[in-house]
């Protein structure tokens, strides 16, 4: 794989020295990764592909999404050549996710030149484990150590039916092989749907008891055109979390700088620990640190909003490293304060999750 080098000239407060005309006027942009509203932005979340081996319910509600054509979706060397610029910014965090990331031909020798860019600190994946089991010791390799791990339900015959594939026990023997070898924290995230798989909260809480697994309940997010009305799903954390106490004591674990939007709670003696992710009932926005990266070459400043700003172009047309540096800036200082799903109106999010990368 082809390896791009670093531009020793970028900084976190670096200031281009490229200019651009607009009339009669020239603009100089200063790049960094601060937002309006004061937000340091250390973590980028990495789409990969669109593909997925799944069609879960919450993330394609119509079960059929047209797909990117080939050419059209960032190569693993376009990818690497972002984030390194994106680093020498200040981003320091990088998830890896799809689609399905671990469905794309040649994903282990990416992750593991992604591993080498000295400023990442944090390096993860989101997988929905179908494939990991058969893969994990590549992704060891390849430097990973820690996972997120999609599971909704604990029962196979409704797992088939919220994702369309009979893979329950693939995932289940996965995320055990996982903490054998050592991976650490293994987060499994639960999006809890109302009517759908509400009744097992007790049960996935159950197994942060005796494992060192760490439970991250997520409220259900009304994304894609045609999904049901999004009342009929929801259900906020806090009713979840009420639910919890009565099976035991929660007790609050300290948070940490880096650690992301999940409020972290433990049962009492505990191995591992229950987070709730809450963006629709407790908005974390005032505190996002995070954009997105999509597979055909948008940076999406916010999950939660339909405003795309195009890298790919700017990539393709052998624009400088300062260039690049400045589209992140702008799509940074372009982040909103908050999304407006918990308002009066709404706005519609028409993209499903599988195109962003959750």
């Amino acid at each position: 794989m082809r390896q791009f080098g670093k531009n020793q000239d970028l900084a976190i407060t670096m200031r281009t020295k490229q200019s651009f005309m607009d009339g009669q006027k020239t603009k100089e942009v200063t790049a960094n990764m601060t937002d309006k509203y004061n937000r340091k932005i250390n973590y980028l979340r990495i789409s990969v592909t669109d593909r997925c081996n799944l069609k879960c319910i919450y993330c394609m509600p119509s079960g059929v999404v047209s797909r990117l054509k080939h050419e059209e979706i960032l190569t693993y060397e376009e990818i690497l050549r972002l984030v390194r610029i994106a680093t020498e910014l200040g981003i320091d965090k990088v998830r890896v996710t799809g689609g399905e990331p671990l469905v794309r031909k040649g994903i282990y020798d990416f992750l593991s030149e992604l591993g080498s860019i000295e400023k990442i600190t944090d390096l993860s994946i989101t997988t929905n484990g179908i494939l990991l089991k058969d893969n994990i010791k590549k992704l060891k390799t390849a430097g990973i150590k820690r996972l997120n791990i999609s599971l909704d339900t604990l029962k196979k015959n409704r797992y088939e039916k919220i994702t369309g594939f009979d893979g329950f026990q693939n995932v289940w023997e996965a995320i055990f092989t996982a903490q054998h070898m050592g991976f650490n924290p293994i987060k499994i995230n639960t999006v809890v749907m109302k009517g759908i798989n509400e009744d097992e909260i007790a049960d996935l809480a159950k197994l942060s008891i005796n494992n060192p697994f760490h439970i991250r309940f997520i409220e259900y997010m009304p994304m894609g055109t045609d999904h049901v009305p999004f009342h009929i799903h929801y259900m906020p954390n806090t009713i979840i979390k009420s639910r919890l106490e009565k099976q035991g004591d929660l007790v609050s674990v300290t948070r940490h700088k880096g650690d992301g939007p999940a409020k972290r709670y433990k049962f009492k003696g505990a191995a591992g620990e229950i987070g709730f992710i809450s963006p629709i009932s407790d908005c974390f926005c005032l505190t996002c640190n995070r954009i997105r990266l999509m597979a055909a070459g948008q940076i999406k400043p916010c999950l939660l909003s339909e405003q795309h700003i195009d890298i790919k172009t700017a990539l393709r047309s052998n624009a400088s490293d300062e260039v690049i540096a400045n589209i992140f800036s702008e799509a940074i200082k372009s982040k909103p304060v908050r999304h407006n799903l918990g308002t009066n109106n709404p706005t519609i999010v028409h993209e499903c999750m599988s195109c962003i990368g959750g």
